[in-house]
């Protein structure tokens, strides 16, 4: 009898750990959101009493508004000072952050893939706002006048530029980092060679296009995976076992990332003259970037360097070596999910949305679509709004400047982008020179509708 219940036992232990099983088994993009949104899988980056004193290390006049605002206020500005996006059905709470029960906050991927257009947050789009080297700065600061210990992060920011420019980030050095210290199977080796690096800013790709794609990354040299997606949660604590375990969370995630729709142009469309513009952009850029509208086609081409002509940092960024290791590791399936060793250039990504994912170009150099359109007349410096549209040139509202204003602090250095900077190039893309003025404002018009 004994026997027999302890049987039924372990049938009952064992049906209640399939049946979840099971149900995970088909992705899910609703659990995908919410494993983003309410699982940690980093250690935290600083607790709420870290965050509430944010603006005491601000410059006084910032720091002077702060002190006589509201405490709603005063989060609201905490939030811009560093491009933190606050979830869209939320009035406080953080969409690149989890905070846990006690307070403590923890980075999750919305961090850079969510962003602020005109003042409206739309998941998946790219944060063009972010701070990550002026927040980590800054929290250092307040963790060091609270007596508090350092986290992984503020450590990693003393040894390596988390983002020169507000909008993007080093991401792609962080991979190359932590991938390095794992071998194929995903053990973590800390006496591993890393590669020389190459740091360099990226800004986010727009998350609503991955559906439409077979590989990932600007240069396309990895074909699409749930598991490459996990790369950014190789810190040393995290090992093999616990990566492995959390691969069906990443699976919902990356169902999540492929659910997302382009969002629709909020402002009037001349319907004539973007009919013009179709025909033009069919005829003149369709080859590389696609067609839209029904029965749409995304040929995934990867354009050579040297037609090109954009920056070519981010390509040279990663050693063959490295490539080739991922060809051999658990997150390509061992090769089954197949690494581009030696990809050619850039890929001309699909453009739905674009309206909505300013800046331009890889590395986010070129704030508006005119710009991209106008070679000559991009900017060699240039200053975001926090809010501001420009529905004109479609894209970031910026001031244009000739070069970089001397005496700016360091932290108003981050918020211009200047081109002259190693890796920071607006240069190349001169396809649309075989346009005239009149057939470049109908593809501008034409690329509202996308």
């Amino acid at each position: 009898m004994r026997t027999l219940c302890f049987c039924f036992l372990m049938l009952v232990q064992l049906t209640a750990s399939v049946i979840p099983l099971m149900a995970e088994e088909e992705p899910s993009a609703a659990r995908g959101y919410q494993l983003l949104t309410e699982k940690t899988y980093l250690p935290p980056d600083f607790d709420q009493a870290v965050f509430d004193d944010l603006w005491k290390v601000w410059p006084e006049d910032q720091r002077k508004q702060a002190e006589a605002a509201t405490q709603a206020e005063r989060r609201q500005m905490i939030f811009d000072y560093y491009g933190i996006m606050q979830k869209p059905e939320s009035e406080s709470s953080p969409l690149g952050y989890v905070v846990t029960n006690e307070q403590k906050w923890v980075m999750n991927c919305f961090a850079c893939h969510s962003g602020k257009v005109a003042g409206q947050v739309i998941p998946g789009a790219p944060n063009s706002h972010i701070g990550l080297h002026t927040l980590t700065e800054d929290v250092s600061k307040i963790k060091l006048q609270q007596l508090k210990k350092l986290s992984h992060l503020d450590l990693a920011a003393v040894g390596m530029p988390l983002g020169t420019t507000h909008g993007t980030t080093n991401a792609v050095i962080f991979g190359v980092v932590l991938d390095s210290l794992r071998d194929g199977e995903m053990n973590f080796d800390k006496t591993r060679p890393i590669p020389e690096l190459l740091h360099h800013d990226m800004d986010p790709p727009a998350w609503w296009n991955v559906k439409r794609k077979s590989k990932i990354y600007s240069d396309a040299f990895m074909t699409k995976n749930h598991r490459v997606l996990m790369q950014f949660i190789l810190i040393p604590r995290n090992n093999a076992r616990q990566v492995k375990q959390w691969e069906a969370d990443f699976a919902n995630i990356l169902a999540y990332i492929e659910s997302l729709e382009p969002p629709r142009y909020r402002w009037p469309v001349d319907e004539q003259l973007a009919a013009r513009g179709r025909i033009i952009f069919d005829q003149n850029c369709a080859r590389c970037h696609g067609t839209y509208g029904e029965n749409p086609s995304y040929p995934e081409k990867v354009i050579p360097l040297a037609e090109l002509k954009t920056d070519p940092v981010r390509h040279q960024s990663l050693p063959p070596a490295y490539r080739a290791a991922l060809n051999e590791s658990w997150l390509s399936r061992y090769g089954k999910d197949p690494v581009v060793e030696a990809p050619a250039g850039y890929v001309a990504p699909p453009l739905d949305g674009i309206w909505a994912s300013a800046p331009y170009f890889h590395n986010g150099s070129v704030p508006t679509l005119w710009h991209v359109l106008h070679p000559e007349a991009r900017p060699q410096v240039w200053k975001r709004t926090v809010d501001g549209y420009d529905v004109n040139r479609v894209g970031l509202e910026i001031e244009s400047l000739p070069e970089l204003p001397a005496k700016l602090s360091t932290v108003e250095r981050r918020r211009h982008f200047d081109t002259t900077k190693f890796g920071k190039s607006a240069a190349g893309h001169e396809y649309p020179n075989d346009l005239n003025e009149a057939e470049k404002q109908a593809v501008l018009e034409y690329l509202k509708t996308l």
